[in-house]
């Protein structure tokens, strides 16, 4: 080693060596930082500084509570360059093409790579069905109590209302309790906004967003989005001042497909452009808890002076999705979003809003999240080395802050529908990246859901999908009659 480097310098770059040498494979835990001061006779400070510098050169990743692991060699997403000029607003069109590729990969005999729930063995089943006993014996009543009017349970608004302390001090009662996340969304985007109305989205973003806005008679402005801090603000900014949109649904915290954190700065400029504009924000933060970040990301609410941001979650993806019970923190647009619960579907089910307010209350929901981080964190680089492992070498990959979902980017000549139709008829079951977009982009993109533990199973269909890449982009790049088939 040169003496010329610090310490810290010579560690980082001898670690990097065992790393090139896959001594140290994607996915490996790296010794901890305890361990290595004392081997290298270093300390701790330098030790984290070598470690640091490793994360800076995208080597290795630090998992809270866990140490750092050696990241998928896979090439990073490309981040967008210049916003450029805005496309036009445009109606959408993926409900039918949705429908099909969910019964299609609902056959039970596929391996199941495309929709995003998180495994029963990652989920607290035991620990809910005894909260559920407890519950039935502690409040009978709530087993056949149903109101028309009060949508809330009082237990669960301040469970509620007690965990958003992180982040501020929310008024209890512009909470709504919902059946659902997405029912909260759905909610939200009626109450502010009206058919033939523009909504900002990310670029790819959830496709049950898009279904929302579709339904709703509603358009769509696909707004540019790097795969590592989120949508552009300056984009946003250029759409707001020209009139171009009245409502923006965002995914800030761990954004499905991408899972990318909107940085703070971001959201604080976010605010305040939805207060200057007077524009509503529909804050989509169900992966919020799940976030890989060493304390969790908060959310644009927290900085909203005016009551412009309505956050949705629910506790479906770390506890349990049986329970259908979301909700809302829906700002001025309270008493709207009340009215419009109140009269499409009533109240939310009592008896599990306190049934989970009761597994909130201690330390069981706090536990269960930090259990799934880790595994999940786990999971996302073992698919993800296994993906560059099996497919193109042209092929890249999203590295997620959160969340359980992996966005690959193939060859600008594979059509993700076609592959899915093969992948199909191999027994393999994804999200093609068309369905993420508005105006059917991410033709060359798909989704895989990386919650499963991983299988020898789930192994073979990486590498069947992989060839399956192979094949196609082969294929389309294959001479014609002299020349090359377009793509």
């Amino acid at each position: 080693m040169s003496s010329t480097l610090n310490l810290y310098e010579q560690l980082a770059n001898e670690l990097a060596g065992l790393i090139a040498g896959r001594v140290f494979a994607p996915g490996d835990r790296l010794p901890s930082i305890r361990h290595l001061a004392q081997q290298k006779r270093l300390s701790v400070s330098t030790v984290m500084q070598a470690l640091r510098l490793l994360e800076d050169r995208g080597l290795v990743e630090a998992r809270p509570q866990a140490g750092y692991y050696v990241r998928h060699r896979a090439r990073a997403l490309a981040a967008v360059a210049d916003a450029g000029p805005l496309r036009e607003p445009a109606y959408i069109g993926i409900n039918n093409l949705l429908m099909r590729v969910l019964k299609a990969n609902e056959e039970s005999a596929l391996v199941q790579l495309g929709s995003a729930w998180p495994p029963d063995e990652l989920l607290p089943i035991k620990r809910v069905q005894k909260t559920v006993a407890a519950v039935a014996r502690r409040a009978p009543l709530l087993l056949s109590r149903v109101s028309c009017y009060q949508t809330n349970e009082p237990d669960f608004v301040r469970q509620i209302t007690r965990r958003a302390l992180d982040w501020s001090r929310i008024d209890p009662a512009e909470i709504v309790v919902t059946g659902s996340c997405s029912e909260a969304m759905s909610l939200c985007l009626r109450a502010v906004a009206k058919p033939g109305d523009t909504i900002a989205i990310e670029s790819a973003t959830y496709f049950v967003l898009l279904q929302l806005i579709e339904s709703l008679g509603m358009k769509a402005l696909e707004i540019p989005t790097d795969p590592k801090t989120g949508p552009s603000i300056d984009a946003l900014e250029l759409a707001m001042q020209a009139g171009l949109v009245q409502a923006c649904m965002l995914v800030p915290n761990a954004s499905n497909p991408l899972g990318c954190i909107m940085p703070e700065e971001n959201k604080k400029r976010l605010a305040g452009l939805l207060a200057r504009h007077n524009i509503p924000l529909i804050e989509d933060d169900i992966y919020g808890d799940l976030c890989f970040t060493a304390q969790r990301p908060w959310p644009v609410k927290a900085y909203d002076t005016g009551g412009n941001v309505l956050l949705c979650s629910s506790f479906s993806k770390a506890v349990t999705p049986a329970a259908r019970v979301g909700y809302v923190l829906a700002g001025r647009y309270a008493q709207e979003v009340a009215v419009l619960k109140m009269v499409s579907s009533g109240a939310t089910s009592h008896f599990f809003q306190a049934v989970l307010a009761d597994f909130l209350t201690g330390s069981s929901y706090d536990i269960q999240v930090r259990k799934m981080r880790r595994a999940l964190a786990q999971r996302i680089a073992r698919m993800a080395d296994a993906v560059c492992a099996a497919f193109p070498e042209e092929c890249s990959v999203s590295a997620p802050q959160g969340g359980f979902v992996l966005w690959v980017q193939m060859p600008a000549q594979v059509d993700a529908l076609a592959l899915h139709q093969r992948a199909i008829a191999e027994g393999i079951a994804f999200m093609p990246g068309q369905l993420f977009s508005a105006s059917g982009k991410h033709v060359n993109c798909l989704r895989l859901n990386c919650a499963n533990p991983w299988t020898a199973e789930i192994e073979r269909a990486i590498a069947r999908l992989g060839r399956l890449v192979h094949e196609q982009a082969a294929q389309c790049a294959a001479p014609v009659g002299g020349l090359l088939r377009r793509a």
